[in-house]
């Protein structure tokens, strides 16, 4: 299974690499992201963008992988291949024949991660956790993506057409972005909605962000993102894979 995933690894960055769809996904939508939520809401939400920043960029980070971890997922209805059922239901692709392992995914989400964060600093963004706080940060969205991996690609399973994973996807991932505190503090929130934004994991995944990244509470909201995301890959690792070899 290691060697098959590794395999399926690097043929799905050599694609990446010379992708150019691919390669703007990893690049350039972290950026759009990040430009579009500061200076169209930073105003409205924290007075001036500035602030706002410090708040967003964390959060916006977490969006991004999240995204990033649902689209790859419609290739594996039309993919077939001689490997391990472990690794080949871990493989996601954006099409036929294009097959990416888990290990080519967190290459992505973590090259993402560094444009923002980079992107971010050049805006005036300010990281007074320091290089460890930064290291820490892009870790832990990382294997919070990686969980939400293995839902999608059990959710790739059981829907009968490869274009409607990405549909059906959203409806995941919305109500968990925005229902969070990503983009706006919980306190401004509703009271209807501040009852599933204090549970949504997505939301102790931002709150460690950025206490990890800016200062602030880091060991009660890391401990629920990971528990969180073992818990994910409990259920939905084995789902996934006995799906797949029921229908491969």
């Amino acid at each position: 299974m290691l060697r098959h995933s590794a395999t399926l690894a690097w043929r799905g960055l050599t694609k990446t690499v010379h992708s150019t769809e691919a390669l703007l996904d990893v690049t350039l939508q972290p950026v759009i992201f990040l430009l579009l939520f500061v200076y169209v809401f930073g105003g409205a939400i924290s007075g001036d963008t500035g602030t706002y920043l410090q708040y967003a960029l964390p959060g916006v980070l977490v969006q991004t992988v999240i995204f990033a971890s649902a689209v790859p997922a419609r290739g594996l209805r039309t993919t077939s291949r001689p490997a391990s059922s472990t690794a080949s239901a871990a493989c996601r692709s954006p099409g036929p024949r294009r097959c990416s392992a888990p290990s080519a995914d967190l290459v992505r989400y973590v090259t993402s991660g560094v444009i923002m964060l980079a992107f971010g600093f050049l805006l005036g963004f300010r990281a007074s956790g320091g290089v460890l706080g930064i290291l820490g940060a892009l870790g832990l969205v990382t294997v919070f993506a990686f969980a939400l991996c293995w839902v999608f690609t059990a959710l790739a399973m059981v829907v009968r057409e490869p274009r409607s994973v990405q549909g059906i996807g959203a409806l995941v991932i919305l109500p968990l972005s925005f229902g969070s505190n990503v983009f706006v503090p919980t306190a401004m929130l509703p009271g209807w909605l501040q009852a599933f934004v204090e549970v949504n994991p997505v939301s102790k995944v931002a709150d460690a962000a950025r206490g990890l990244l800016t200062g602030g509470a880091v060991a009660a909201p890391t401990t629920a993102a990971l528990l969180a995301s073992a818990v994910v890959v409990a259920v939905f690792g084995p789902l996934a894979v006995t799906l797949y070899r029921k229908r491969t």
